[in-house]
């Protein structure tokens, strides 16, 4: 753990943690904790962050969060990265680098029920800094780190305070301006729009997403369906 206290946007306060930030924040959460709390982890080879939500409206709304913190990374690293590194978000939460996964978003919420405001919603991401282990990186062309797609000057801590300053600008937006704005900036970031693409059993070409970030496939018969971006919640404990 560092011995640098980071610096948090208003209504939002840090906490490090040695590992497992999304699960910290998580455990934070159920215990009743304020909104806003940032859980933070800088590890040897990856950084973690978590940020927890109390939102006001039915949880099918309230995982907006999970793509307009997304775009908050997005804005944060294309902040700091080199101007040639490109970063694309998956619906379901994946961080792509350069056209390559690299780390991934992750959520989960006190209750499942799409239509209930849930008590607490948290949203975190993880990114692989260096290789877990040695194996040559021409043996997964499909996934990278951070390090490896030249943004060797980009620190996790800072890293983490420009994802909350960011989240919270697109959490302003939204909450002044509708989802509109964040729909399209989005949109502009999305991997996969128009491929083929294979979600929740379903197969067909990914359209786009309905207001509340679902997702709409059409497949082979023409028929367009929807999936919710509520499947990606994790179980809580």
């Amino acid at each position: 753990m560092s011995t640098e206290a980071l610096s948090f946007p208003p209504l939002m306060y840090g906490e490090e943690v040695p590992s497992d930030a999304f699960n910290h924040a998580c455990m934070k959460a159920m215990m009743g904790c304020d909104a806003g709390l940032v859980a933070y982890a800088a590890e040897r080879n990856r950084v973690e962050a978590a940020l927890v939500f109390a939102p006001e409206v039915p949880l099918m709304r309230a995982m907006t969060m999970l793509p307009l913190c997304g775009v908050g990374f997005q804005n944060a690293l294309g902040a700091l990265a080199p101007p040639e590194v490109a970063v694309h978000l998956g619906w379901d939460g994946t961080i792509f680098l350069n056209g390559a996964r690299c780390g991934s978003f992750r959520c989960m919420a006190s209750r499942t029920v799409p239509q209930a405001a849930p008590d607490w919603l948290v949203v975190g991401f993880s990114l692989p800094l260096w290789p877990e282990d040695d194996r040559p990186a021409g043996e997964r062309p499909d996934q990278t780190t951070l390090y490896a797609e030249g943004c060797s000057e980009v620190y996790p801590l800072p890293l983490v305070e420009a994802w909350a300053r960011h989240t919270l600008h697109q959490l302003n937006r939204w909450e002044q301006d509708g989802p509109r704005a964040l729909a399209a900036e989005w949109r502009g970031l999305a991997q996969d729009m128009g491929e083929d693409v294979t979600r929740n059993g379903v197969s067909g070409t990914f359209l786009g997403v309905d207001e509340d970030f679902g997702m709409l496939l059409r497949d082979a018969e023409g028929t367009t369906h929807q999936i919710p971006l509520t499947t990606l919640l994790e179980k809580a404990p």
